[in-house]
């Protein structure tokens, strides 16, 4: 079963895989091993299918340098309307050039053909390693058992297909109530490792039987995605083919939602920042090699900018990350990363708790033995990193995780 992050809310109805259905009505999904990374024998390409036209909505990554997939998925979702996700694991189809662009489409056409619909109803993903030619004869081999096989039992195996470092699939599903109909909604993710904000190295599904007109579905997946996906950093480092996608087909036959301010669409927008920030923590608790899941908080900033730039400059700095991995309260880390983050600070107003041990009070260290109980927080796998400024009532969370031997090793042999 997929475990649920520390401090998941617990009036939550998201399952996990293995807790229950996560069919949604109206999609159908397959995997099938297209032998995409040599040597690697598992389901590796996945098709996600709406048996009937969707609302889409997407977020794309912000790295200059952008795989054919998202290129090609940036020019479809102006329609938006969608049909399928076509997702491959093991290569990233990224700085390929023109015959990276043409293997894509030329997968695209021949799903679409088998599907009967629209080729630019198609979206692709695909993750792995970067700078290497898909396998494609291979893939369009697969392709006719991935569409024989679709099931709307088959998410939960899209789940494990789009897995990379991945050590378990990430999957959550809600039933809410819109209207008077039983809205359905399943998320699935991977990633493990080139995560931060501005997306990460991940792709995420998101599949509703909600009925939404797409700019509001797009407004509120831009809002869910910077309350959860856009607040973790795992190694500071952004993707080239980091993807949120979202197909609502309607299918709950609720009345459709086109204002944001409605009620039903409240109700919504916070069943999907809690699905996604779900998802968001699993990431983190997943990352290659963490062995802590820290959630950082910054309190008394002048403004939330602030202080989500100084969370994010001390979850970035690797002296911090190795000092959280070694389980050692190193608060002058935390002190000089804040001290060069580029927001004007007061070293002496500055309070730094581990949960609930304070090791700095005004900008000084409160002592050996606090920072001895501070170590045995850090032997926790997951606590609270707070950091007080009194300097203002703004502040800003942040979800982070420690670098660890096993990082180097993963990222060292990620390519042999």
């Amino acid at each position: 079963m997929t475990p649920v992050p520390a401090g998941a809310e617990k009036n939550t109805r998201s399952v996990a895989v293995g807790t229950k259905s996560t069919a949604v009505r109206g999609f159908e999904a397959s995997a099938v091993c297209a032998e995409i990374k040599k040597g690697r024998l598992r389901p590796d390409l996945t098709l996600i299918y709406s048996r009937t036209p969707a609302a889409v909505a997407a977020v794309f990554t912000r790295n200059r340098v952008q795989a054919a997939p998202i290129l090609i998925n940036r020019e479809r979702i102006v329609r938006g309307v969608g049909r399928a996700v076509l997702a491959n694991s093991g290569n990233a189809n990224a700085c390929t050039g023109l015959p990276g662009l043409k293997d894509a489409k030329r997968l695209s056409q021949k799903a679409a053909r088998l599907l009967g619909v629209p080729e630019e109803e198609i979206f692709l993903a695909s993750t792995g390693v970067i700078g290497r030619r898909l396998p494609l004869s291979r893939m369009m081999r697969a392709l006719p058992d991935l569409v024989r096989t679709l099931s709307p039992e088959g998410l939960p195996a899209a789940a494990e297909a789009i897995m990379t470092t991945d050590t378990f699939p990430k999957i959550v599903h809600e039933e809410i109530g819109v209207g008077k109909k039983a809205v359905r909604i399943t998320a699935l993710a991977k990633g493990a490792g080139m995560i931060r904000p501005d997306m990460a190295t991940m792709l995420c599904f998101v599949l509703t039987d909600l009925a939404v007109h797409p700019a509001l579905l797009q407004e509120l997946l831009r809002q869910a995605v910077d309350r959860s996906f856009h607040r973790i950093t795992v190694d500071g480092d952004t993707s080239t083919n980091d993807m949120v996608l979202v197909l609502a087909n309607g299918q709950a036959e609720n009345p459709p939602l086109t204002r944001l301010g409605d009620p039903n669409s409240r109700a919504f927008s916070r069943t999907l920042d809690r699905m996604l920030l779900q998802l968001a923590r699993l990431l983190i608790r997943d990352g290659e090699g963490a062995t802590k899941e820290v959630t950082l908080i910054v309190q008394g900033a002048a403004s939330e900018a602030e202080a989500r730039t100084l969370a994010l400059t001390v979850a970035h700095s690797p002296l911090v990350k190795t000092a959280l991995y070694g389980q050692d309260a190193n608060w002058g880390r935390i002190l000089a990363a804040l001290g060069r983050a580029g927001v004007p600070i007061d070293p002496l107003k500055v309070e730094v708790f581990f949960d609930r041990v304070q090791v700095v009070k005004n900008g000084i260290g409160t002592g050996e033995k606090e920072e001895q109980r501070a170590a045995s927080i850090l032997k926790k796998r997951a606590f609270t990193l707070r950091i007080r400024l009194n300097q203002g009532n703004a502040a800003a969370r942040i979800y982070t995780c420690d670098l660890s031997l096993d990082y180097v090793r993963i990222n060292a042999e990620y390519r042999t």
